[in-house]
């Protein structure tokens, strides 16, 4: 079977546990910091349509309204980062570039939608954990990685719920970021597609005309 082969080495899960739990005590001391500044830090969100809420797609991953709010997020991110991070560390780096990038440019266009309160601020890891968790979900058929598909399958059944999140809440002011969640997680099936092109070529290359079929002894 063609595709992503699973780590092998220790040192894959220990480089990848050790990526993720440094990413996630980051969160936790850039909360501490907007704990003691009043939280002036969390109005540096995503402001949507707003020139200056431009720079919330760079910051809003690491704020979070409160330590309940970081708290929720600290499981999900914990268990799915890792997981990406096994795909490979360069891949798990690109993947959350792009649902980064990309996703909170998603929220920065939409981010009012079916609010009636007017403008909105957006933080939180939410929408990176929709990414990485969408990324998890799709990346194992895009590659026909076998052990990719069941982690896939796995996460879907522990973690498929929460896709509920991304379902648009119209007319309601605060609460959830439908927006966020709904863009990161179309920003990680495009991660998901664009990072398994190699596996992708390979495949069209053996099927192609006079391409030579590799049969595993």
């Amino acid at each position: 079977m063609s595709g992503a082969v699973p780590p092998k080495k220790g040192s894959a899960w220990v480089v990848g546990g050790a990526t993720i739990i440094s990413f996630v005590a980051l969160l936790y001391v850039v909360e501490m910091v907007d704990q003691l500044d009043g939280h002036e830090l969390d109005y540096n969100g995503i402001r949507p349509l707003q020139t200056h809420g431009l720079w919330g797609i760079l910051f809003a991953p690491l704020l979070h309204a409160s330590w309940a709010h970081l708290i929720a997020n600290t499981g999900p991110a914990l268990v799915l980062g890792f997981l990406v991070t096994l795909a490979g560390l360069s891949r798990f780096l690109w993947a959350t570039a792009i649902v980064w990038i990309v996703g909170g440019l998603g929220t920065w266009l939409i981010g009012n939608m079916g609010s009636p309160c007017g403008p909105t601020d957006h933080i939180g890891a939410s929408g990176l954990i929709f990414g990485w968790l969408t990324f998890l979900l799709v990346f194992g058929f895009f590659t026909r990685s076998g052990w990719q598909i069941v982690i896939g399958v796995v996460v879907l059944l522990a973690y498929g719920g929460i896709l509920w999140g991304a379902v648009p809440v119209l007319n309601v002011c605060g609460g959830v970021s439908w927006q966020g969640h709904l863009c990161g997680g179309i920003a990680g099936v495009l991660a998901a597609y664009l990072l398994s092109s190699p596996e992708r070529k390979d495949r069209q290359r053996r099927r192609a005309p006079g391409g030579q079929r590799r049969e595993p002894a």
